[in-house]
């Protein structure tokens, strides 16, 4: 009835899935009214996540009316008495349900498993719905509350520390659908991904991400060590791995455009410059795009050089961080140079040259722990000090990077000095 909304909702129906076996007045209720029981449920939902995210969207009416009622009733009445009812959501677990049904015994923590899962796709799918329904209603960025729904994607070896258990998630969130990010970059050779080997892909991705201009960086511990923009992406190349060739031995490399057969020949060849014939070894290789022959040639670098093509961040995500029982939530950071109308406060007037190197040295330290301090210039970083709780220390170990190319050069800061009058740095 109702245009078909009231379908399953009937004593006939959840009668069958509720009543308890072992309890003789449920048995005998049922009896009375002529309803028999059902031992299996199987339910897929009107696909409201698939609707509400297709190519160029859906009207307000049809989102309503994909969002599934009776489905999700029925699921949940069969996990609750899932002693007596099997009840089933995946396609994947088919199988599985089929091969328990012909073993003939009854095992508890299948039937509990399956009704986990079950109560995990109900709630999972009315997060999307309550998602999709707070943008359509208020708009406001950040709601009174809030669910995020993750995936597994995959075990870890280990976490941070090698103590540590890890896992790795990705967000099913609506916002985050073809949004773009390391979360779901195709690895197309290597070994797999560990804990510290995301952090760093995610920083070196987020990172070169910003450039418009061709740009190779290098990362390591989630810090750039090496970046470089040029018209040639194989210079740029060999001028982020000489900004710290040390550093960059072992890091993840990272380009906005794709790698093709020169530049793969170039990664794979390329000696570091402190002694000009130790190959340079990396952990990850990141890019948006590779050719065919790109591809086959980073392959026969290393069989543990995991090869990664990522889609680029969009703009205006939602940006959470975890911290003892809770969580902070702030607009994800898209400023760039391009965004602001940089002010001119000094007597000496920078030529377009130097104010381009400041803005890239800007760019740069938005990416590096603060204390922040990166050294550019010719769109190439010289020196950078990251992490230090005392900016001068930071400033110490940018300068001592640059060396004698520092004469020239933009410097750039993640803050001011908070210090009165002059400083001499030695």
């Amino acid at each position: 009835m109702l245009d078909g909304r009231v379908k399953t909702l009937h004593p006939n129906i959840h009668g069958g899935i509720l009543a308890r076996r072992d309890q003789k007045h449920h048995m005998e209720a049922l009896n009375k009214r002529g309803i028999g029981t059902f031992d299996v449920v199987v339910v897929n939902l009107y696909p409201f996540y698939d609707k509400v995210t297709s190519t160029g969207g859906i009207a307000f009416d049809d989102g309503i009316e994909n969002i599934d009622i009776g489905g999700p009733a029925m699921i949940r009445a069969a996990a609750k008495n899932h002693k007596d009812v099997l009840v089933v959501i995946d396609s994947q677990d088919y199988p599985a349900l089929l091969e328990f049904l012909k073993g003939g015994q009854d095992d508890q923590q299948f039937r509990r498993k399956l009704a986990w899962k079950a109560f995990e796709h109900v709630a999972s799918y009315d997060s999307a719905v309550s998602e999709w329904l707070w943008k359509q209603t208020a708009g406001d960025k950040f709601p009174p509350q809030l669910t995020v729904p993750l995936s597994l994607k995959s075990s870890l070896r280990y976490g941070e520390n090698p103590h540590q258990k890890a896992a790795f998630y990705v967000d099913k969130s609506l916002s985050e659908v073809n949004a773009g990010g390391i979360a779901t970059a195709v690895q197309h050779h290597g070994k797999e991904m560990s804990y510290n080997n995301y952090l760093d892909a995610d920083a070196a991705w987020n990172c070169v991400s910003e450039f418009r201009n061709p740009t190779c960086v290098i990362v390591k511990h989630t810090n750039p060590c090496g970046v470089a923009s040029r018209d040639d992406i194989l210079e740029a190349y060999r001028l982020a791995v000489k900004a710290d060739p040390v550093t960059a031995f072992g890091g993840i490399v990272a380009f906005n455009i794709e790698v093709d057969e020169a530049l793969a020949k170039e990664i794979r060849e390329f000696r570091s410059p402190t002694d000009g014939e130790t190959r340079m070894f990396y952990e990850i290789i990141v890019a948006p795009k590779y050719t065919e022959k790109g591809l086959d040639v980073l392959r026969g670098k290393s069989k543990t050089l995991r090869i990664l093509e990522a889609k680029k961040n969009e703009k205006g995500k939602f940006s959470p961080r975890q911290v003892g029982d809770g969580w902070l939530a702030q607009d994800s950071d898209d400023l760039t140079s391009e965004d602001i109308q940089f002010n001119v406060i000094s007597e000496k007037k920078p030529q377009d040259s130097e104010l381009c190197d400041a803005e890239f040295a800007w760019l740069c330290a938005k990416h590096v722990k603060s204390n922040a301090i990166v050294i550019a210039k010719d769109n190439c970083t010289l020196g950078m000090g990251s992490g230090q709780p005392n900016r001068l220390e930071s400033l110490r170990i940018a300068l001592r990077k640059a060396g004698d190319e520092v004469k020239g050069a933009a410097l750039a800061s993640d803050a001011f000095f908070p210090f009165p009058g002059n400083f001499v740095v030695r």
